[in-house]
């Protein structure tokens, strides 16, 4: 009983922090840009001709010079139309550019992160000052770069964005609840000047940095890069901020199916086993919060409901103001039924990822 209070008592004083520095502490960075900088943005392309035509039209509404951009794509072995699509949008503009890469044959297990590999190749190419990575199936703001740039000081090496899940029906908005509360938890942990991982769909890289921690070649083995990218960028000294703001918005779409929904989370978890004691025990409480609420439930009711309440309050405060921070709105009704979603998500994703079967990734296998 007295763990169970201790556990659930932890949780909440958790989310009361986090609803403080959010609501009194919120950092929104906003420097002076007096000076466009040349800029190169990096994305790695396989398999998606359903999603490529948003995103191009997106880079295409970008309101920052022509002269100033570099737009650079790797195709890592495309089975669709994605590189026919990229060679048309690029052969039009001297600062478009595809590497096309070819499948390689590996025996046993892959020991290379091909999305890894084409950014580093991405990278030998880039001559901005700043780089810029999204994925394929996103679409960014046209006030995307000048936001971000605004953010960086002297010692800044990394800035994340935010990102949106956007998609059809209560399973896409239980996701794109979830990233709320996650990129929340990521906001208030860069304020903090805790270690924290990268966002591959939504960041900004200085060039000098990237090239003081030996960029994304010099990575160990990993099925989350951006995690590896912000270790090796705090390893070189540099400070990493994040950004929540509706200029800083990138859309992303939601996971189709609850299998392809686990088998990402699959992925992340390889990721999330390596972080550092912090966000372990972060994430513990907040996993084993609902074992200790039914035993709460059990043998004291009432106790129970009024935690779970509690709980409940704090956290949907908490992510309806991080989600109006970057101008959405979150409707109470989602998020009394994201409490459901979250509980049978982090109990299939648990049991998923420790279940002997590959990874799967891009129609890739990884043991």
């Amino acid at each position: 009983m007295i763990f169970a209070f201790g556990l659930i008592g932890l949780l909440i004083a958790q989310f009361v922090i986090l609803l403080l520095r959010v609501g009194l502490f919120f950092q929104k960075h906003q420097g002076n840009l007096t000076d466009l900088p040349l800029v190169s943005i990096l994305i790695a392309v396989r398999n998606e001709e359903r999603d490529l035509p948003k995103l191009l039209k997106s880079l295409e509404r970008i309101d920052y010079p022509e002269e100033k951009l570099q737009f650079l794509f790797a195709d890592d072995a495309s089975s669709d139309r994605s590189l026919d699509l990229l060679n048309a949008w690029c052969q039009s503009r001297a600062n478009r550019k595809v590497l096309e890469l070819k499948e390689q044959e590996e025996r046993g297990k892959r020991k290379v992160n091909p999305k890894a590999q084409a950014l580093a190749n991405l990278g030998t190419l880039a001559r901005g000052e700043f780089l810029f990575f999204t994925d394929a199936d996103c679409q960014v703001p046209k006030t995307w770069i000048k936001e971000l740039l605004t953010c960086f000081e002297e010692n800044t090496g990394m800035v994340l964005g935010i990102t949106q899940v956007k998609g059809q029906g209560i399973f896409a908005k239980m996701q794109e609840t979830d990233w709320w509360l996650t990129l929340g938890l990521v906001k208030i942990a860069a304020d903090l000047g805790i270690s924290t991982t990268g966002l591959g769909n939504n960041m900004v890289i200085k060039s000098k940095a990237y090239v003081d921690c030996g960029g994304f070649e010099a990575l160990p083995f990993s099925l989350t890069e951006d995690l590896e990218m912000s270790r090796a960028i705090r390893k070189a000294g540099y400070s990493i901020r994040s950004q929540i703001s509706p200029e800083a918005l990138v859309d992303t779409k939601s996971e189709s199916s609850l299998p392809a929904l686990l088998s990402q989370r699959k992925r992340w978890m390889s990721g999330v086993m390596s972080l550092d004691l912090f966000w372990k025990i972060a994430l513990g409480i907040q996993v084993l919060y609902f074992p200790a609420l039914i035993y709460l439930l059990i043998f004291s009711p009432q106790l129970g409901l009024i935690f779970g309440a509690i709980k409940w309050g704090l956290q949907s405060l908490f992510l309806r103001q991080v989600a109006n921070k970057a101008g959405k709105e979150l409707a109470f009704s989602f998020l009394l039924l994201f409490e459901i979603y979250f509980v049978l998500l982090s109990v299939m994703t648990i049991l998923y990822y420790f279940w002997p079967s590959a990874t799967e990734w891009k129609s890739r296998e990884y043991s």
